[in-house]
């Protein structure tokens, strides 16, 4: 697509735009220059982004070094005739790479939904007709109509207005609608604040305007957010990166492995298809099988855990991300806020008065003092009160047992807190109907109302707005009995600068008469001689859950940091109610950065300030992008959440993106690794704790399985190195590895969490998934299981038992101390008293189904004949326990050791 000839048409005065774009404001396009333009500029539509083929995308699940492992695997045990084994490994890849594929197919959607947004209909001005036309059709130059309920198909200059909002929350995160004007602004203004535009996307909700389509398709600030989307990295999870780099090292470890045994062999003369074998053995017992199917189960057990606390996982990896997580980089409107304007003070003659409750339900009380205030008729606080409800055009219902307000989210507020002072909107406007309205228009900033007018009666007028324009209009003001004093204008600025010091959203209110029999208002009637009632300010308070589960995330290492499209002040307000500050002297402060601000720094400097930024407002979509990828540079892995549009590309940037499930539009939706059905950021703090249990019960399964792949490797060497017969054959080593993985190790993924998970601080984002300890208690292990089979292999052939009854002994010891250690690993820390012998029942039915088995293995003929056992006597079996006890016991010592 070309280029629109205008380009941030909000600096430009309309003459100026219209002259660019060679339009006529009165009658608009004619269609055969609509026709041109279209071969010039394209369709209003956006670039699908090149998605890979189907089977591309299906091979690339193959495309990892723990698959190439699992493929090694399987065609080994091909090549020695074991198709049962064999086809039972080759159908773990192809689940999992079936697995995979369906869910990267669900996440390639964000540009498809993103497409659906314009695909609408808009009332164009063509060869002087005004007519309805597929909004894909639109060019630079049209002139549109836009009205409420409309969803505004293009980027456009307004020339003409009426009492225009248009809802940007899905664009700028902006939690209000933005009340549109006409002025010229300065070319540096941030898209949030460009109230002479309508752009792409949004949704009219109050009003009328009409303009002129500046860019369309691509061209719109929508279509630049698509080709940030196109343009966000794919970014690999903590556990992928680790799972990728683990299995690289165990295949050369595997590989080399393998050449020494054979090299070893052939230096001494053993037969080259013996040796053959014995490599191959060694490679067989040394392959993890288990380990794809312990992280998927893993993964799948901590997706069904998140669901039950709100948070549905799209991508599996995503699970284990969260409990790596660094940084969350939250929204603020209705995921750390309630995203219900609540009114928290009122100011009314001349006293304050603290307002309890939260959101749009009448639950709480106006105080006075520390007891209940009472709004008797006639007060300066229950005309504030009757004023917000009255002047109002909004209503206020129960849908789905959950408080809804109709219209303006402020009106909703004023009627709620005139609800807590007692007042019923039903009851007083019985007594004072409604005669006449001055809606709330841009120019004047106010809205008026007139009630109760008769041919015997005056009619009252209650006014509310802006607080300079209220004051301006006041000769008096109510004192605490009701009757009129003189107003203290610069008072009520103290008061008023205070509240909106702290966040607070500030409207006044005033009354007036007009004489009796006056149907009709207009704006000469409130233009003087009004009587101050007082002011009323509102906030979208924070969720009290959010407050506490941002200090549970800041205990455990996790820093938050607030993103939001709303005012400096706003945001700066709640981030201090929240607890987004840090101790003194800390880094990390409730500093404020605005888009602005950030627009102006280098890349360098924009590191160091995200780093040290607690909250950042009005910012761009690209700039919420730029702030994910600085904290990746950094390190970090970064969480982020969203719900509109304008978070998309930066969802999908992040290590995780959270989208809401209630408020979020499908773009986001599309591009996030999770949703979050309450929108709650309490939900997110959840997630990570079980992303943390997840990646907990994987490094015990990684943990408890290695030592015996190590110690099949490590007898056939010690084989091979003897000169002695193998004391475990290939189709031994494959029975014990699938069985105990199954039974055992995959038992140890239902572990229930530790206590004090979200006590310690994040595992460092580069760190490998075994530490030092844990690679040093696998080497003992591994060792161990070395000495107790070969021993005991060596030590029953010695008392005169076949080979193959002592390969069973030595199977038996592998699979015997491998119960015994699975006990061990249930914490890698703490006694195993400490763990609690029955807080794992599926611990304790593997290991009865283990035991079951192995009998079956030593006893029954069928197996004997298949797996080449043999039975043995109840001696050997007390040796067998005897060196299982002996390595439980000193894994324990081991950990006693090192707790101390």
């Amino acid at each position: 697509m070309v280029n629109s000839p205008v380009k941030n048409a909000h600096h430009l005065p309309v003459a100026e735009v219209n002259d660019l774009l060679a339009t006529d404001m009165e009658k608009g396009l004619s269609f055969s220059e609509m026709e041109r333009r279209r071969e010039v500029f394209g369709s209003n539509t956006f670039t699908a982004k090149r998605q890979k083929s189907p089977i591309k995308r299906f091979l690339l699940q193959f495309h990892q070094p723990l698959v190439y492992i699992l493929l090694l695997s399987g065609t080994v045990t091909a090549i020695l005739n074991e198709w049962v084994d064999s086809g039972v490994i080759f159908s773990v890849v192809l689940l999992n790479a079936v697995t995979g594929f369906i869910q990267e197919t669900k996440a390639e959607n964000a540009i498809d939904a993103l497409a659906k947004i314009v695909t609408t209909e808009a009332m164009a001005l063509r060869d002087g007709i005004k007519k309805y036309v597929p909004s894909a059709q639109l060019v630079p130059g049209d002139i549109v109509f836009l009205q409420s309920g409309d969803k505004v198909p293009a980027d456009m200059r307004l020339y003409r207005l009426r009492d225009l909002q248009v809802d940007e929350s899905a664009l700028t995160g902006e939690s209000a609608p933005v009340i549109k004007s006409l002025a010229t602004l300065q070319p540096d203004t941030v898209l949030a604040d460009r109230t002479n535009m309508a752009f792409a996307g949004t949704l009219v909700t109050y009003g009328q305007g009409t303009g002129i389509v500046a860019a369309t398709g691509d061209q719109t600030e929508t279509g630049r957010i698509s080709r940030l989307i196109s343009g966000a990295e794919d970014i690999a999870t903590p556990l992928t990166r680790q799972i990728a780099r683990f299995s690289g090292i165990l295949l050369y470890i595997i590989t080399g492995m393998a050449v020494l045994t054979f090299t070893v062999g052939i230096r001494r003369g053993e037969p080259v298809v013996d040796i053959f074998m014995a490599a191959v053995a060694l490679a067989v017992g040394a392959i993890p099988e288990g380990l794809p199917a312990a992280v998927t189960i893993a993964l799948a057990i901590g997706v069904e855990r998140m669901a039950k606390r709100k948070a549905i996982i799209r991508k599996l990896p995503a699970v284990e991300t969260l409990g790596s997580t660094t940084v969350i980089c939250s929204d603020k409107t209705g995921t750390l806020t309630e995203n219900q304007m609540t009114v928290q003070e009122i100011f009314a003659g001349y006293e304050t008065y603290p307002v309890t409750g939260s959101g749009y339900a009448p639950e709480g009380k106006i105080l006075r003092g520390d007891k209940p205030a009472v709004a008797v008729p006639g007060s300066p606080l229950a005309e504030c009160l009757t004023a917000g409800l009255l002047c109002n055009d909004s209503l206020l219902s129960m849908e789905d047992n959950r408080w809804q307000v109709s219209g303006d989210p402020t009106e909703g507020a004023l009627i709620t807190a005139a609800q807590k002072g007692g007042l019923s909107a039903e009851a007083i406007l019985e007594h004072l109907p409604r005669i006449d309205t001055v809606p709330f228009e841009s120019e004047h900033r106010y809205m008026a109302t007139l009630h109760g007018a008769g041919a015997d009666r005056p009619g009252i007028v209650y006014i509310k707005g802006a607080l300079e324009v209220i004051l301006a209009r006041c000769v008096a003001a109510l004192d605490n009995s009701g009757g009129e004093t003189a107003l203290d204008a610069a008072r009520v600025h103290t008061v008023a600068d205070e509240m909106a010091g702290r966040g607070l959203r500030v409207l006044a209110f005033a009354r007036g008469s007009l004489p009796s029999g006056r149907d009709t208002l207009d704006h000469a009637d409130v233009a003087s001689n009004l009587t101050f009632l007082g002011l009323q300010a509102m906030l979208d308070p924070p969720r009290p859950e959010a407050i506490t589960a941002v200090r549970i995330c800041r205990s455990a290492g996790i820093d938050v940091k607030m993103i939001t499209g709303d005012h400096a002040a706003t945001a700066a307000a709640i981030a201090r109610q929240i607890g987004l500050s840090g101790p003194p002297g800390a880094e990390q402060q409730t500093i404020t950065l605005t888009g602005r601000q950030l627009a102006e720094m280098e890349n360098r400097e924009l590191v160091d300030a995200v780093e040290r930024t607690a909250v950042f407002a009005r910012v761009a979509p690209e700039q919420k992008l730029n702030i994910v990828k600085a904290l990746q540079t950094r390190g970090h892995v970064a969480a982020m959440t969203g719900d509109g549009v304008n978070d998309a590309p930066a969802l999908k940037q992040a290590d995780i993106g959270i989208a809401m499930g209630i408020t979020g539009t499908d773009v986001a939706r599309e591009a996030a690794d999770m949703l979050l059905t309450d929108d709650n950021f309490a939900s997110i703090q959840a997630a990570v704790e079980e992303g943390r249990g997840v990646f907990d019960n994987l490094t015990k399964f990684i943990t408890w399985t290695l030592p015996t792949n190590l110690g099949e490797g490590l007898v056939i060497m010690a084989s091979i190195i003897a000169g002695v017969s193998l004391p475990i054959l290939p189709v031994q080593i494959l029975w014990i590895n699938m069985t105990t993985a199954v039974f055992l190790g995959l038992m140890l993924v239902f572990e229930p969490k530790e206590p004090g998970l979200m006590s310690r601080p994040p595992r460092t984002p580069g760190a490998p998934i075994l530490n030092w300890t844990m690679a040093g208690r696998i080497i003992l292990v591994g060792i161990l299981l070395l000495a107790g089979a070969f021993y005991l292999f060596v030590y029953e052939q010695q008392r005169g038992a076949g080979l193959e009854e002592a390969r069973t002994v030595a199977v038996n010891v592998f699979v015997m101390v491998e119960l015994f250690y699975l006990f061990n690993c249930r914490s890698l820390n703490k006694s195993l008293l400490d763990t609690g012998l029955f807080s794992n029942g599926f611990v304790i039915a593997g290991a009865a189904v283990t035991v079951v088995l192995q009998l079956l293995f030593t006893y029954l003929p069928a197996m004997n004949k298949l797996f080449h056992s043999a039975p043995v006597g109840l001696d050997a079996w007390f040796r067998i326990i005897g060196v299982a006890t002996a390595v439980l016991l000193l894994v324990e010592f081991e950990k006693l050791l090192r707790r101390r």
